[in-house]
C-alpha cells in the first residue's frame, strides 16, 4: 500500500540539545560521551514510528548566528557567543561533552542515509522555512523553538510538533492552537513575536508591550506595518501610552521584522530527503555502532525504518 507523501523536518540542534540535557550521561567503549547521539536517534525512531513520514530531513545550522541578522539587531543571540570569529560564524556556547558528539551525529545520520541540509549564512529555521513552504506535501516541523509557529499553515498542511515539554509529550501546533494560545493568527505570529521580543534570542521587543498588548494591536490593525501607521497617525484611536511605546521603538521595528522572519527562499537541493528503508552504508554504521556503543538506538531506528518501507 502506497503511503501519502509527508515530509518531516527536524530542527536538529534543538533536538540534540534536548537529548544531551535530558538523557543521563553515558559513554561509549572509548570514553566518548554519547548521550546526545543516543537520544537523538531514539527521538527520530519515536517520531518516524508515530507519524510515518515518507521524507525526512535533519535541518542544520550552518550558521547559528548569521552576520546579516546581527548587523540589523546587534544583540541577536549575543549572550550565547563565547568567541567572535572575524571571518566566519561566531562560536556558540556548547558544553564540551555535547560538542564532541556533533560530528558523531553527522556520521551516524550519513550512514543511515538520512538527509542533512544546511545553507551558508542561514540557520536551521531558514532551511525549515524554505523546505516547508515549497514542499508540495503535508509537513511536520519538529522543534522546541516557537519562532517556527510563523510557518503553521493549515491550507498547506504545515504544522509544528512543539517539543518544549519533551519529544514524548509534544504539542501538535496548527492554526487553532496558535489562536488559542496567543490570540493571534499563525500568519500574524512573526509580527507578534517582533513586538513581544524574545530574551532567549536577544530580541528586546517593544519596551512595555507584552503578549496581550501585542495581540490586541494585531487584532485591531492586522499587521505590524498597520500598527506602526496607526501609531503615527493622531487621527487613529490608540491609547496614548501604547502609541508612545510603538513610536519610541521605531528604530528597532525598522529592522527586527527581517531578523524574526524565517527565510523561505534559500537555494536548496530539494531532491534529498526520501526516508531510507535501510541504512545507506551498513559497514560504516556497524563501525560507528561498535566504536561508540550505539547498538540499542541503532537497532531501534533500523527496525523502524524497515517497518516504514
Amino acid at each position: 500500500m502506497t503511503r501519502e507523501p509527508r515530509l518531516m523536518l527536524l530542527d536538529t540542534a534543538s533536538l540534540y540539545f534536548r537529548a544531551f540535557f535530558g538523557v543521563p550521561p553515558v559513554e561509549g567503549p572509548d570514553g566518548t560521551p554519547v548521550n546526545a547521539v543516543r537520544g537523538l536517534l531514539d527521538f527520530i525512531s519515536r517520531l518516524v514510528d508515530t507519524y510515518s513520514p515518507t521524507h525526512l530531513v535533519c535541518c542544520w545550522d550552518d550558521d547559528w548566528r548569521p552576520q546579516w541578522r546581527v548587523d540589523l539587531v546587534p544583540t541577536y543571540k549575543a549572550h550565547r557567543v563565547v568567541e567572535e570569529v572575524a571571518a566566519g560564524a561566531d562560536v556558540e556556547e556548547v558544553p564540551d561533552p555535547l560538542q564532541v558528539q556533533v560530528p558523531i551525529i553527522r556520521d551516524v545520520l550519513a550512514a543511515f542515509g538520512i538527509a542533512v541540509i544546511g545553507a551558508p549564512e542561514a540557520e536551521a529555521d531558514d532551511v525549515i522555512g524554505t523546505l516547508a513552504t515549497e514542499a508540495g506535501m503535508p509537513v511536520d516541523v519538529v522543534t522546541g523553538d516557537r519562532d517556527l509557529f510563523q510557518l503553521v499553515d493549515d491550507s498547506l498542511g504545515v504544522r509544528v510538533l512543539y517539543t518544549a515539554r519533551g519529544v514524548g509529550n509534544h504539542d501538535r501546533v496548527d492554526e487553532e492552537w496558535v489562536r488559542a494560545k496567543y490570540d493571534v493568527t499563525a500568519a500574524q505570529y512573526a509580527d507578534f513575536a517582533t513586538m513581544r521580543g524574545d530574551t532567549s534570542d536577544g530580541l528586546p521587543g517593544v519596551k512595555g508591550v507584552g503578549e496581550k498588548t501585542a495581540a490586541k494591536l494585531l487584532a485591531e490593525h492586522g499587521t505590524l506595518d498597520a500598527v506602526r501607521a496607526a501609531a503615527a497617525d493622531d487621527a487613529v484611536t490608540m491609547a496614548a501610552g501604547v502609541r508612545a511605546k510603538v513610536l519610541a521603538a521605531s528604530d528597532y521595528l525598522d529592522v527586527a521584522p527581517t531578523v524574526v522572519a524565517v527565510r523561505r527562499d534559500l537555494a536548496l537541493d530539494r531532491s534529498l530527503g526520501a526516508l531510507p528503508g535501510a541504512p545507506a552504508d551498513p559497514a560504516a554504521l556497524e563501525e560507528l555502532t561498535e566504536r561508540f556503543g550505539l547498538s540499542s538506538p541503532v537497532e531501534r531506528l533500523t527496525g523502524v525504518l524497515a517497518a516504514q518501507g
